[in-house]
């Protein structure tokens, strides 16, 4: 029998954060009723188990709590303000649980929006990757008071190794704005040295066991390291998500009266591979601008052509 805490919960992006949470959701017996624009995950979600929705304002209906995990603070409020949105659908108190790694400003927004309708408002952005979300491994990092905190712990704890109360509304995004600005700066930091080192003709697997054995070594250098230079783009971190991150990262950053010269620079970096077409593929394919102007790529020797 299905616990009352894991009833009428609704699920809006199956993407590679949203899948794996579904996954583990259902396996602990929790009744999901899920949408999303791709038809072939929705029918992934079906066969695990989940309820399926002809639209995003369906799966609210019924939802007590309503979790969402999208692309961009812009697709969010897209979705669910306005008249025929979300907010409009949803029961009062429920709960609208905004997984997406979004704006300050967008937290904000959501809260107050989310309080003049009647909802509660949860952010509650993740750390790791999809391969931790589909073993039920991810970090979250929830912003709010204690008592919304407890009404989704046994929501979190399907899928999710460490809950982090990082503190009162709006301390949950900004902690995770700051991280992945960390970890994609680090990202292009050494996409560029792998690089540079490429052009100059070093040795590229002495290049990265020793800076993997000193102050270089990062998590971003053990987890996709040693995968870029057997060029393995696969987009377990986009870089379209890189360059969205940062980017908001550098405006709050602006906003608050800081300067931000290496956030800009790190966003632009970012958007110029973008440009370049490299958008789909993983972060650390932001290599490949620096490898358009070396003209050599930088690869192990045991994988050159």
């Amino acid at each position: 029998m299905t616990s009352p805490n894991l009833t009428d919960i609704g699920f809006i992006g199956l993407g590679g954060m949203g899948r794996g949470l579904v996954k583990n959701l259902l396996l602990k017996g929790a009744d999901v009723t899920v949408f999303d624009l791709d038809p072939a995950r929705m029918e992934v979600a079906r066969e695990q188990g989940a309820k399926l929705a002809d639209s995003a304002v369906e799966v609210a209906r019924s939802a007590r709590i309503l979790a969402v995990c999208i692309t961009t603070a812009e697709a969010v409020q897209a979705l669910a303000l306005g008249e025929n949105g979300l907010l409009a659908a949803l029961p009062a108190n429920a709960v609208f649980l905004d997984h997406t790694t979004v704006s300050v400003e967008h937290v904000d927004k959501m809260r107050e929006a989310c309080a003049t309708a009647g909802i509660r408002y949860a952010e509650a952005p993740m750390t790791r990757t999809p391969a931790h979300a589909d073993r039920g491994e991810v970090n979250v990092l929830y912003g709010g008071d204690t008592e919304l905190l407890e009404v989704l712990r046994p929501v979190f704890d399907t899928y999710a190794e460490n809950i982090f109360h990082v503190g009162p509304a709006g301390h949950a995004i900004r902690l995770k704005l700051i991280h992945n600005y960390i970890s994609f700066a680090n990202v292009a930091s050494f996409c560029e040295g792998f690089a540079l080192a490429a052009r100059e003709g070093l040795d590229m697997e002495k290049v990265i066991g020793i800076i993997s054995a000193a102050g270089g070594k990062s998590g971003m250098m053990d987890l996709y390291g040693q995968a870029t230079l057997e060029r393995d783009f696969a987009p377990h971190m986009s870089l379209a998500n890189a360059q969205k991150d940062v980017g908001y990262y550098s405006d709050w950053l602006q906003s608050a009266g800081l300067p931000g010269f290496m956030a800009a620079s790190v966003h632009q970096t970012y958007a110029l591979a973008s440009i370049m077409g490299h958008a789909d593929e993983g972060c650390t394919a932001v290599i490949k601008a620096y490898e358009s102007l070396t003209g050599v790529e930088a690869r192990l020797p045991t994988n050159k052509r």
